[in-house]
C-alpha cells in the first residue's frame, strides 16, 4: 500500500515536471517568435522609411520606357522628406539632401491627392525657366540664358512624342521645385496639367526594375 502511494506521488511529480517543461518550451517558442518579429521590424522599418520602397507602375504615362505592371525599387535615401513622430506630435524632420538630376525618373505623391503615387521624368530643375513651345521643351538657365531646346532623344522618339501644352506653357522654378513630364507625353497627367512639383512630395528615384526579370535593369 505504501509503495502504491509512493509510486502515485512519483508519477504526479513527474507529470508536474513534464507540464512545467512543456510550459517553458511554449514560453521559449513564443519569445523566439517575438525576437524574430522585433529584429525584422528593426531592420525592415528603417529600410522602408529611409532607404528603399517597392513601387508598381500603373498606367501608360511612362511608355515606352516603363510599362503597366512593372515592379520597381525606389531609392528614397536623401530624396524623401521624412517626418518622424507619434500622431500629431513631430519629433524631427529629415529633409532631402541629395540633388536630383535632369532626366532621372522619380516617384512622388500626387500634389492634388497625396494618397496617390505618380512616376515621371524630371525635366526642369530649381532656378530654371521651362517653356513648352511648338512641341519642344525650351530650357532657360545660367548655361542657356537665351534658351535652347532640350535634347530628349535618349529616351523619346520625337517623331512619336511631341510635347504639347494645353494651358500654362511657361514654368519658373524656384528653390525646391521641379518640372516633371511623362515619357508618353500624349497620355500623361504631369506638370502641364497640375503645375510645378515641390520636393516635399518626392519619394525617391527609380533604382531598379525588378520585374519582369527579362527587363531587369539598374538605373
Amino acid at each position: 500500500m505504501e509503495e502504491d502511494i509512493k509510486d502515485l506521488e512519483e508519477n504526479q511529480e513527474k507529470k508536474k515536471k513534464e507540464d512545467q517543461g512543456g510550459f517553458k518550451k511554449v514560453v521559449v517558442s513564443v519569445w523566439e517568435l517575438v525576437k524574430v518579429v522585433l529584429i525584422s521590424l528593426i531592420i525592415i522599418v528603417p529600410i522602408r522609411t529611409f532607404i528603399f520602397q517597392p513601387f508598381f507602375v500603373q498606367g501608360a504615362s511612362m511608355e515606352p520606357n516603363f510599362h503597366n505592371g512593372e515592379y520597381l525599387i525606389i531609392n528614397e535615401f536623401g530624396y524623401k522628406k521624412t517626418v518622424l513622430g507619434m500622431k500629431d506630435k513631430k519629433l524631427f524632420t529629415v529633409r532631402p539632401f541629395k540633388e536630383i538630376s535632369r532626366k532621372e525618373v522619380i516617384v512622388f505623391r500626387n500634389p492634388r491627392n497625396p494618397k496617390e503615387y505618380f512616376i515621371k521624368r524630371v525635366i526642369g530643375l530649381p532656378g530654371e525657366k521651362i517653356e513648352i513651345k511648338n512641341g519642344d521643351v525650351m530650357l532657360y538657365n545660367d548655361s542657356n540664358p537665351q534658351g535652347g531646346i532640350l535634347d530628349e532623344t535618349d529616351f523619346l522618339d520625337k517623331m512619336l512624342h511631341r510635347t504639347e501644352c494645353w494651358d500654362e506653357c511657361v514654368f519658373n522654378l524656384e528653390e525646391g521645385q521641379y518640372l516633371v513630364l511623362g515619357d508618353n507625353r500624349k497620355y500623361s497627367s504631369d506638370s502641364r496639367a497640375w503645375g510645378i512639383l515641390s520636393e516635399d512630395f518626392i519619394i525617391g528615384k527609380v533604382f531598379l526594375r525588378a520585374w519582369p526579370f527579362s527587363e531587369a535593369e539598374v538605373f
